[in-house]
C-alpha cells in the first residue's frame, strides 16, 4: 500500500474538527459569513500593528541580496540579537544572540526542540487539556506522549499529577501558559512548585541528563487583568522557550517564531546548532528573511490585544447565565466550558444546526468539554448569543 498509515489515521482522528470547519464554510457561502458564528479556529481577528507594515516597507528598500538572499540557518544575526536583548530587558535574563534560533512559527520551534532534547523511546509529559499537535510532534520524534491532567476546578497545572507521570524515561515536560485550550495562566506558585519537583526528580538521575522544560509561549502577551507575565525560564534553568509572533503581532500567515535556549540549561551551547541540523531534516530551515527583518524592529509592539479580554468577559458572563460549568480564562482567546451532555462531539454537532462552530475537547485530551476561540469581532460575539440561547433552550431545555 502506497499511503502512510500513521498519517492517514491522524487525519481520520481530526475528522470532527474538519467536519465542523467545512460545515461552517458551506453555511457561510449559503447564508453569509456574518450569520455563521465560527468559534472553531484560533485565527487572530485584530490587525497587525502599523509598525509591522512600516518595518516591511523599510526592509523592501534594502539591496536585493540583503533582502531576498538565504539567511543563515539559525536566522539573521541582527534578529537573533534583538530577540535576546528584548527578553533580557523584559525578564532579567542573560540571553545572547547565539542562544536564539529563528523558526518557521511555533510549530517548527516545538519540532526542533523536541528532536533536540529527546531520543526515540523517551517520554514527554503534556498537561491535559493540551494543544493536540503536541502529540503529533512528540510521536514524530519517536517518543511517547504522557498526559498529566490539570486541576479540573482551575485548569492550573497539577504538580502532583506531573510528579506521578515522571518516569525513568521522561525526557521533557511541555507547558503552555497562557494555555490553549483553557485560557489558564500558571501562577508564580505553580511554576515554583513545578520547578522544585523537576529538580527533585533530576537529583535521582544522571546530572547530565535532566528533565527539560519546554515552555510554549505563543499567547504570552495575551494576559488579562494587568497581571505580570511569569517567564518559565526564570524558575527552572533547564528550560527551552518556544515562541511565535502569530498572536502577539497577528501574523500567523508569516510563520515566524524562535527557540530561546536558557544559557544556564544543560548543554546550552549545543541546542541552537542542533536545531539547525534538525530544521534541515524537517524542511523547516531558513525562515523568510523579510519577516525576520520586520519583527526585529517590532519586538516592543503588539496588536490591540485588549479586544480579546472584552470578548472573554462577554462570553464568560453569557455561558454562566446559561448554566454552563466554565473556568474563567486569565489569558489567550480561548474558553473551555463543560458540554451540556457527556458526549462533547454530539453536543458540537447539534450546535452546528444553529450555525455555531464549536470544537469538542476530546482531541485536547479532555472529553466532555468544548473549546470556543473568541478571536472574532466583538459585535459578532454579541450577535452569537441569540443563536447560543436558542441552541441551549431547544436542545437541552435550559
Amino acid at each position: 500500500q502506497m499511503i502512510n498509515e500513521t498519517m492517514y489515521a491522524r487525519g481520520a482522528e481530526s475528522s470532527i474538527i474538519r467536519e465542523i470547519f467545512s460545515y461552517g464554510l458551506e453555511r457561510k457561502a449559503q447564508i453569509g459569513a456574518e450569520n455563521v458564528f465560527d468559534f472553531s479556529l484560533g485565527n487572530p481577528s485584530v490587525p497587525a500593528p502599523a509598525a509591522v507594515a512600516e518595518s516591511i516597507k523599510k526592509a523592501l528598500e534594502l539591496p536585493s541580496d540583503q533582502l531576498h538572499g538565504y539567511t543563515p540557518a539559525p536566522g539573521l544575526p541582527q534578529c537573533r540579537a534583538a530577540v535576546a536583548e528584548s527578553l533580557n530587558r523584559r525578564f532579567g535574563t542573560s540571553y545572547e544572540g547565539k542562544d536564539v534560533f529563528m523558526t518557521v512559527g511555533a510549530a517548527a520551534s516545538l519540532t526542533c526542540t523536541l528532536n533536540a532534547v529527546t531520543n526515540p523511546g523517551d517520554e514527554v509529559i503534556v498537561i491535559a487539556p493540551y494543544f493536540p499537535e503536541y502529540r503529533v510532534w512528540i510521536e514524530k520524534a519517536g517518543c511517547t506522549c504522557v498526559e498529566a491532567l490539570a486541576d479540573e476546578d482551575t485548569f492550573q497545572l497539577s504538580v502532583d499529577n506531573v510528579l506521578k507521570a515522571i518516569s525513568d524515561k521522561t525526557a521533557a515536560v511541555i507547558i503552555d501558559s497562557p494555555n490553549n485550550p483553557t485560557g489558564a495562566v500558571y501562577t508564580c506558585d505553580t511554576l515554583t512548585r513545578l520547578a522544585n519537583v523537576l529538580r527533585e526528580a533530576n537529583a535521582q538521575r544522571d546530572p547530565e541528563n535532566p528533565i527539560m522544560l519546554i515552555s510554549d509561549e505563543p499567547y504570552r502577551e495575551i494576559m488579562f487583568g494587568g497581571q505580570p507575565i511569569q517567564y518559565a525560564a526564570k524558575f527552572y534553568d533547564d528550560t527551552l522557550t518556544c515562541y511565535s509572533f502569530s498572536k502577539s503581532l497577528s501574523l500567523p500567515g508569516e510563520r515566524i517564531g524562535y527557540v530561546a535556549a536558557n544559557p544556564r540549561c544543560e548543554d546550552a551551547e549545543y541546542i541552537v546548532p542542533m536545531c539547525g541540523q534538525i530544521s534541515r531534516g524537517t524542511g523547516h530551515n531558513c525562515p523568510a528573511s523579510l519577516i525576520q527583518l520586520a519583527v526585529a524592529e517590532c519586538l516592543d509592539e503588539t496588536s490591540d490585544l485588549g479586544v480579546y479580554e472584552t470578548n472573554m468577559e462577554l462570553i464568560y458572563a453569557e455561558l454562566k447565565k446559561l448554566g454552563f460549568t466554565v473556568v474563567k480564562p486569565s489569558g489567550t482567546f480561548y474558553i473551555f466550558p463543560k458540554a451540556l451532555e457527556e458526549d462533547a462531539n454530539a453536543f458540537c454537532k447539534k450546535a452546528m444546526k444553529y450555525d455555531l462552530a464549536l470544537v469538542p475537547g476530546d482531541s485536547f485530551g479532555c472529553p466532555g468539554y468544548f473549546r470556543m476561540a473568541y478571536c472574532i469581532d466583538t459585535e459578532k460575539v454579541r450577535r452569537s448569543f441569540a443563536a447560543l440561547e436558542k441552541f441551549v433552550a431547544e436542545e437541552y431545555g435550559k
